[in-house]
């Protein structure tokens, strides 16, 4: 699922050691109707509604959001095990759990969550809102007021329902040829198969159950730390640990500070190092270096004395030099996929074309690997998804949706909504394919690509909101669809039923159509969302917006020298990941990314920090006992992760109650 930083923070490693064991040629396969059970979804709608809140407070902070499909996994094995367990005690008889089962739950899980992810909760649709038209300017070029969709439980939810079940529809048709005849390795779907089915083994059994406690143990700490936290941040956003000047105070100027938050630590170990090093290379460039410089020439550059927010100052060079190397680094890596895919496709297709009848001696060991895939690939093929099936729900979901969204965005005309449908699917393909081979979901790239074409299409009387709203429809079918063929190969590596894969995937994304608006909702009504000073600065959306109006005026409206260093940060973006690409593994496991590096040019550097101290701890931690890392770590983060976001619940209640902190913990010099 892509994070806006979609690829390097995305990868889930099997939280596991051992390798798991090769699945039994003898055992019994649950027919497709038996791997879906109540229990199953009843603890897929708790975990999606965890994973949503934990979502929604990274998109709505920092906007970089780690893969949590470990830690559905895990929590979905442990649930359903010590919910089996208790009615045991009871005397109660329980059906077994089965890999298939947890499969379907993780499945159902990611689905539900995803949405929170690509429903733009912290993009594009509230990109729409009144606070952020605001934010950019009343007078600003190709900011109108007529331009502006606060957010409402209804028409998101409506919206949500009408894009989401798209792109499940898209690529159906294609999981045998994606899975078995292209044999994509689908990295992040093989790692959570790899998981899965070691904790179906004796040996897997006791790892997670020790994993299990750690996580707990872990959360325990992180929730009641976030608790202790909230006594102490009074009325505001000055006060408390958020804004604690571990580094000094002229540091806490530039934002350098350590803030203790227990999410973004655990965003540190999950992370690889490259990641969170380039976070702070990037904090270090912007903060450091380039914003205090540009500073000195207010009154040259840009008029002096402005807001803090205001577009025509440093405000607008933070905002578009983070814009020029997001676009940068998503058009390389575009490019990159559909150069590769094209690439395998073709050699693919040349391999088809003469087969050698070669008779290769049979070994014991490759015999029963032969076999075990033989196994794999009946299940996968056994319960098929009918092709007409596929193509009526794309068509017939199709019409609904160009029908309805122009009634939710009158800007969107229904025979552009159409047009987006026809060309939808080949994008899902390129980039369900590009994720199969990379690891890689370009959907948020997708996204701004209708983002820019649709406001330029429509222009000033109504281009931000249609440019917005396409952002949305291609975000929406491009990320479903390769989450599908991910969790399609969790399933072959499962022996999971595609039916019931298809069918968790669908319950999954209903219930993330509800759940990821009423828990968006929760901040909204909660928390001051969007103030650029708070702590849910929602930093896309200001970047969103933005893009859109660069889609519909140009680049007349930015401040002077702002297009010049675009151009080079654009360039360098370009020239950072050719460098990645051409240098041994050697060297470029050293370059930075960056997409990773423009995260902080915006938000700030005391989430680098951080990050950073996450991925110190993970380092000394591999030199000290690397098998215990590799199994634990994984644990560890996703119980700081999951405690922060729990703590954020009742607080949000207690602040829509008004109820304050009583203590504010504030520091300013002597």
């Amino acid at each position: 699922m892509g994070t806006e930083v979609s690829s390097p923070n995305e990868i889930t490693e099997p939280l596991v050691g051992p390798s798991p064991a090769k699945p039994q040629l003898e055992e019994s396969i649950p027919p497709w109707r038996d791997q879906i059970t109540l229990r199953g979804i009843i603890v897929s709608a708790l975990l999606g509604s965890l994973f949503c809140i934990i979502t929604h407070k990274l998109n709505l902070t920092v906007g970089v959001i780690p893969s949590l499909n470990v830690a559905a996994g895990l929590l979905g094995f442990f649930l359903v095990k010590s919910w089996t367990g208790l009615l045991e005690k009871f005397g109660f008889v329980t059906k077994p759990f089965t890999k298939q089962e947890n499969t379907v739950i993780q499945t159902c899980v990611v689905a539900c969550y995803g949405l929170a992810f690509s429903g733009g909760f912290g993009s594009y649709m509230l990109s729409m809102d009144q606070k952020t038209y605001e934010l950019i300017g009343k007078d600003y070029p190709g900011n109108r007021a007529e331009d502006v969709k606060n957010p409402s439980l209804g028409w998101m939810i409506g919206f949500m329902f009408v894009v989401s079940f798209l792109g499940l529809f898209s690529l159906v048709a294609l999981r045998k040829v994606m899975v078995i005849d292209y044999k994509l390795t689908y990295p992040s779907g093989t790692a959570t198969a790899l998981l899965i089915n070691s904790f179906h083994t004796n040996t897997g059994a006791e790892l997670a159950e020790k994993q299990v406690q750690s996580l707990g143990k872990y959360l325990s700490i992180s929730f009641i730390w976030s608790c202790f936290k909230w006594f102490f941040s009074g009325v505001g956003d000055s006060c408390g640990f958020d804004n604690f000047p571990t580094l000094g105070l002229a540091a806490f100027k530039n934002t350098f500070y350590f803030d203790f938050s227990p999410t973004y630590i655990g965003c540190g170990l999950i992370c690889p190092h490259i990641v969170n090093c380039s976070v702070l290379l990037g904090a270090i460039i912007s903060w450091g270096i380039l914003w205090p410089y540009i500073s000195t020439k207010a009154g040259d550059w840009y008029p002096d004395n402005l807001e803090s927010n205001d577009f025509k100052g440093l405000y607008g060079y933070k905002v578009f030099v983070a814009i020029s190397l997001i676009l940068g680094d998503g058009l390389y890596n575009l490019i990159k996929i559909i150069l590769i895919t094209t690439r395998e496709i073709c050699n693919t297709r040349s391999k088809q074309v003469f087969v050698p009848d070669v008779t290769i001696p049979q070994t014991e060991e490759s015999s029963k690997l032969l076999i075990e895939e033989n196994l794999r690939n009946s299940t996968f093929v056994k319960d098929s998804i009918p092709s007409w099936v596929a193509a009526a729900g794309y068509v017939t979901l199709a019409a609904i949706s160009t029908a309805t969204i122009p009634s939710i965005f009158p800007q969107v005309k229904w025979y552009l909504v159409l047009v987006s449908y026809v060309i939808a699917p080949a994008l899902a393909f390129c980039n369900s394919y590009g994720t199969g081979l990379t690891d890689w979901s370009l959907a948020s790239t997708y996204g701004k690509i209708g983002l820019f074409v649709f406001a330029s299409l429509v222009g000033s009387k109504g281009g931000v909101i249609a440019g917005l709203a396409a952002c949305g429809v291609m975000m929406s079918i491009v990320s479903t669809a390769a989450d599908l063929m991910q969790d399609f190969k969790t399933g072959y590596l499962t022996l999971s039923s595609p039916r019931s894969m298809f069918v968790s995937q669908l319950i999954g994304t209903a219930l993330g159509c509800i759940i990821a608006p009423l828990t968006f909702w929760l901040y909204w009504t909660a928390f001051d969302i969007g103030a650029p000073d708070g702590v849910y600065k929602a930093p896309y959306a200001v970047i969103y917006r933005e893009m859109a109006i660069l889609g519909v005026e140009g680049f007349s409206a930015l401040p002077q020298h702002c297009l010049e260093i675009c151009y080079v940060f654009f360039v360098a973006a370009l020239l950072i990941n050719l460098l990645r690409d051409v240098t041994p593994k050697s060297i470029s496991a050293y370059i930075p990314i960056p997409m990773a590096m423009a995260v902080p040019f915006y938000i700030g550097a005391y989430f680098a920090i951080d990050m950073f101290v996450g991925t110190v701890i993970l380092f000394v931690w591999e030199k000290l006992n690397k098998k215990e890392a590799d199994e634990y770590a994984g644990a560890v983060a996703s119980g700081l992760i999951c405690g922060d976001g729990i703590w954020t619940v009742p607080s949000a209640i207690l602040s829509i109650f008004r109820i304050d902190p009583p203590i504010c913990m504030y520091f300013k010099p002597s």
